[in-house]
């Protein structure tokens, strides 16, 4: 069962019905860490200020516990998407700075476009190029809508507006991307079709 977590910040009918194109027949969309708690694999939406999603995850009572309980000790399956995606690290410095879930280091800072023809937001079709080898990334063309990148560690793609942005973050079970997937036509449900049977 793959729990798609509502947590009110995220575009879950475009996921949902993403997910459901993709091939996913045992879909919860679920606020209940219960269910959270016994999920083969989990994703976290997100579309929103980072401060407004992390304290709307935040006030779902034992939804915190049950994603690093379910996801950084048992090792499930887990995917962030877009603010989603930004949850994952240390902090957001999106109109002050708020605390993320700390998994994977890094912070989650404007985009400097100063000084170039780049505009902030990114938004619209960029290309997504592996950093790193990882089974879910492939090279390709996704749809952005972000202010907002992430800075850190274990990046796994870049796409370039004003220069090297992360599109992608991962390590072990750990997977995110800044993209939308379920905008992002054939190459988005491609990726999703691969964590649905991925064996991190």
């Amino acid at each position: 069962m793959l729990a798609l977590i509502d947590y009110g910040a995220g575009n879950l009918h475009s996921v949902e019905n993403a997910l459901r194109a993709a091939g996913c027949a045992d879909l919860r969309v679920t606020a209940d860490p219960d269910v959270v708690a016994k999920a083969e694999r989990i994703m976290l939406p997100g579309v929103g200020a980072f401060g407004a999603c992390a304290s709307a995850l935040r006030s779902v009572d034992g939804m915190v516990a049950a994603l690093n309980r379910r996801v950084r000790d048992e090792g499930a399956p887990f995917l962030g998407i877009c603010v989603g995606m930004q949850l994952m690290a240390d902090a957001g410095e999106e109109m002050g700075t708020h605390a993320g879930l700390g998994w994977i280091s890094g912070r989650v800072r404007l985009i400097d476009a100063a000084g170039t023809d780049a505009k902030v937001p990114h938004m619209g079709w960029n290309d997504v190029v592996p950093a790193a080898h990882h089974p879910l990334i492939e090279r390709g063309e996704a749809y952005f809508l972000h202010s907002y990148a992430f800075e850190g560690a274990d990046v796994i793609a870049t796409t370039d507006h004003a220069g090297p942005v992360t599109a992608a973050i991962g390590r072990d079970n750990l997977i995110g991307v800044q993209f939308h997937p379920e905008k992002s036509q054939r190459y988005g449900l491609a990726l999703l079709e691969r964590f649905l049977t991925w064996r991190p």
